[in-house]
């Protein structure tokens, strides 16, 4: 942080020497632009891949990558979209999602609701067989046992 108000102040006594000496000079190069996220939209993914799929000499996709600003994981995930065919994906848009209309979200509701009920059935088989083979073990008679042995 002390550094920074250095940095700071030695460019404002920088720049205020030379305003005085000449009001047209250069802006001062230590001064560093905010640095902003880049966008790329599909068509320019798919662009830059099929220019990186014809290179065929050594280098090739070197002097691609410095000519577009890129590196080369942005064509490894690049790569990796396409081949899951995520074209989609390529395009993908950061932000909120759409807002869902009421039949949507009743079916999600009722989806999850059947997706936990199935759970809770199939937690209830499992203990209902722990239990016959609990009771198999302790020789324990079980109603199925019980009733059939009533009714021969």
């Amino acid at each position: 942080m002390a550094e920074r108000k250095k940095l700071k102040m030695v460019s404002s006594t920088r720049a205020s020497s030379a305003a005085l000496v000449a009001p047209s000079a250069a802006p001062d190069p230590e001064v560093r632009a905010i640095a902003k996220r880049r966008q790329f939209n599909a068509a320019f993914k798919l662009s830059v891949l099929e220019q990186a799929d014809r290179c065929t000499s050594p280098g090739a996709i070197g002097a691609l990558l410095r000519r577009e600003g890129l590196y080369s994981s942005h064509l490894t995930v690049w790569r990796r979209e396409r081949e899951a065919g995520a074209l989609a994906a390529l395009a993908h848009r950061r932000g909120r999602k759409a807002t869902l209309s009421a039949e949507q979200k009743r079916l999600a509701a009722l989806q999850a609701e059947n997706a936990r009920l199935e759970r809770e059935l199939a937690q209830a088989h499992t203990i209902i067989e722990v239990q016959k083979k609990l009771s198999t073990l302790l020789g324990l008679p079980t109603a199925t046992a019980e009733s059939t042995g009533s009714e021969s």
